[in-house]
């Protein structure tokens, strides 16, 4: 039985067998056996592979980990854990964002403590015009959902009234290259900041605003899952989610 994830994953990136035993430094028949008869491979190779690939090690093999070296993995994407998130110290954002090379993510209702940081607001900017891709993801103003969302946190049509408040804020963003703004309609049970591998989440709790709601700082780690299920919802939402202005 053939491995159809490794196989589709070569073939997204325009890997050959060829090309990826070389890059692992095993021999392209062994990698052929990977695909063709889905033998496993040596731990150390699987790390190789998925990191290769751009992919997770869970994935291209499922039953490689067991559920207890998964857990145990995903507790060490564990970076810290706030009751709230006013108590996240100013810095950890200044750090997250300053140390992406690649992209730099925001999923949020209105994330309004954000776009009224003029510091953080600039790094976006910098990080925008060094060739990091930028994408923010506000909730429209307009949906049902961030109505309900503004009724469950007891201001009614302020949450409204805070995503129209953001765009204006975000009106000098919105200009810059590599930057992406998108408006969804989708019930959040989290706010995602991400940086590369790097995931800042803001839980939501009903009837709680998501600053007094508990936050979590992940980081990526091989055999992990954590990250890569919020990274996953994220990319959901963005797919589902319209082009700000269309």
């Amino acid at each position: 039985m053939a491995n159809e994830r490794l196989r589709a994953a070569l073939l997204q990136r325009g890997v050959s067998i060829a090309q990826l035993a070389e890059a692992i430094a095993v021999d392209p028949k062994t990698v052929e056996r990977w695909v063709t008869k889905s033998r496993a491979p040596y731990r150390k190779h699987r790390f190789a592979v998925a990191s290769y690939l751009d992919t997770e090690e869970t994935y291209l093999w499922p039953e490689a980990l067991t559920r207890e070296q998964v857990a145990a993995a995903s507790e060490s994407e564990i970076v810290a854990l706030y009751p709230h998130r006013w108590a996240v110290p100013r810095d950890v954002w200044g750090r997250l964002f300053a140390e992406a090379s690649q992209e730099i993510g925001v999923l949020v209702y209105s994330g309004l403590f954000l776009a009224e940081d003029a510091g953080l607001q600039r790094m976006l900017g910098e990080k925008a015009d060094a060739g990091v891709r930028v994408r923010i993801l506000l909730g429209d103003p307009d949906c049902a959902e961030v109505a309900q969302r503004g009724e469950d946190e007891g201001i009614g049509d302020g949450m409204a009234f805070k995503i129209r408040n953001v765009l204006v804020l975000y009106r000098p963003l919105r200009e810059r290259a590599h930057v992406e703004f998108r408006l969804h309609s989708t019930v959040l049970y989290n706010s995602i900041y991400r940086a590369d591998d790097q995931f800042l989440v803001n839980t939501h709790v009903y009837g709680v605003p998501a600053s007094n709601a508990p936050f979590l700082h992940l980081r990526k780690v091989i055999g992990g899952d954590m990250v890569a299920t919020y990274a996953e919802s994220f990319e959901r939402v963005w797919d589902g989610a319209r082009p700000l202005g269309s």
